[in-house]
């Protein structure tokens, strides 16, 4: 017998990956102050800009000689700026154990033909990253998106590297702990931990990072979105707001928003301490479920943010199905929004459990996913 429909709703029923929940106090009227109709490079739109930056790098805890810009693109554009402009000076350790960690090594290996050793493990695992030779440039994802595994630290990579570390840190940001000692390359999008607008991207670069756009340029044509450097010398304008191309002054004051909002909690700890408590949820679900598990293999690797979930029950013959009918239910109903795992990853289902999300309504989805799944395998 299917049980009833559960009597409480999530207040917010948008768990998607990206774009991710708005912070809970956000409302259209916060975005008043943009300077709608101004250029990028006026005074106000350079201090909206820069005032993004710095907020980053306070919450963030970014050390103060790093360089951090804002960039078209995303994280994507990011992180494919990062290797385009730095790597090919030496051999490339290239990390996968996701869909868009097999993107970068896909660029690396087959657009720019950099001599490199592929590492890769399966969705739910992770790399060993103490076997990486970091006197070649390294480049992992720090927190799997689409696998729901994340790096536990930074602890296996020495600080007296060789090469050079880049890091796609994009639903890590804002939620975990970035050893920045460790990463020379770090980028992450607006649109995760904080919910922001989609299309910028971070770059935050070391001292190490710029010493190498500095001293070396690669072997292939940069186009003028990509560069980074004029006269071998670093744009330090690109670190003060001084963006390559035409940002949406609306998305600044968006993210300014949830900048202003992560701070007023409390800064990193507030917000990891919310997407602990988001993913913790699900997971003591879980464990009272036996027909639902983390697909992240070791506990210790479990993300806080993109909490991925696989079926286990033995009557699902289907999975892809299966899951697919398990989301759609839970949409129908406006209980959660775009929860399907990702298309590359196995049958699941992906929660966004980021700063942005309540625990309230985590705690409100899940009796509805219980309900969805009893009603699903009744259809079997």
């Amino acid at each position: 017998m299917v049980m009833t429909k559960p009597a409480s709703r999530p207040a917010n029923p948008r768990f998607s990956s990206g774009p991710c929940a708005k912070p809970p106090v956000w409302k259209l009227d916060a975005l008043r102050d943009a300077p709608l109709g101004r250029s990028h490079r006026a005074g106000v739109g350079k201090a909206k800009l820069a005032e993004a930056i710095e907020l980053s790098r306070d919450i963030l805890g970014v050390p103060a000689d790093y360089r951090i810009g804002i960039v078209p693109a995303s994280d994507t554009g990011a992180f494919e700026m990062a290797m385009w402009s730095l790597l090919g000076e030496r051999p490339a350790e290239m990390v996968a154990w996701e869909s868009f960690g097999a993107g970068w090594v896909t660029d690396v290996v087959k657009q720019l033909k950099i001599d490199a050793t592929v590492h890769t493990a399966d969705y739910g695992e992770i790399v060993d990253m103490a076997a990486l030779n970091y006197d070649n440039d390294v480049c992992f994802t720090w927190n799997g998106t689409t696998s729901g595994v994340r790096m536990v630290s930074g602890d296996v990579i020495p600080g007296d590297r060789a090469g050079l570390t880049l890091c796609d840190a994009t639903s890590a940001a804002f939620a975990q702990d970035l050893p920045w000692d460790k990463l020379d390359v770090t980028t992450f999008s607006w649109q995760k931990v904080m919910g922001g607008e989609a299309a910028h991207g971070m770059l935050i670069l070391s001292p190490r990072a710029v010493e190498r756009l500095e001293s070396y340029t690669p072997a292939w044509p940069l186009p003028k979105i990509f560069r980074l450097t004029k006269g071998g010398k670093l744009i330090e304008g690109i670190f003060r707001g001084e963006t390559i191309n035409t940002p949406s002054m609306l998305a600044v004051e968006d993210y300014l928003v949830a900048l202003k909002w992560g701070r007023s909690i409390g800064g990193l700890d507030a917000l990891r301490h919310r997407a602990d408590a988001n993913a913790r949820a699900i997971w003591n679900f879980c464990a009272e479920h036996p027909w639902i598990d983390n697909l992240a293999v070791d506990k210790a690797t479990r993300s806080n943010t993109s909490v991925c979930l696989k079926f286990t029950d033995d009557r699902i013959t289907d999975g892809a199905t299966f899951a697919k009918a398990v989301a759609k239910r839970l949409e129908a109903e406006g209980i959660a929004l775009d929860i399907g795992a990702y298309r590359d990853a196995p049958a699941g289902l992906r929660i966004w459990c980021g700063a942005t999300v309540e625990t309230s309504d985590i705690e409100a989805m899940l009796p509805w996913l219980a309900w969805a799944f009893e009603s699903e395998i009744a259809n079997l």
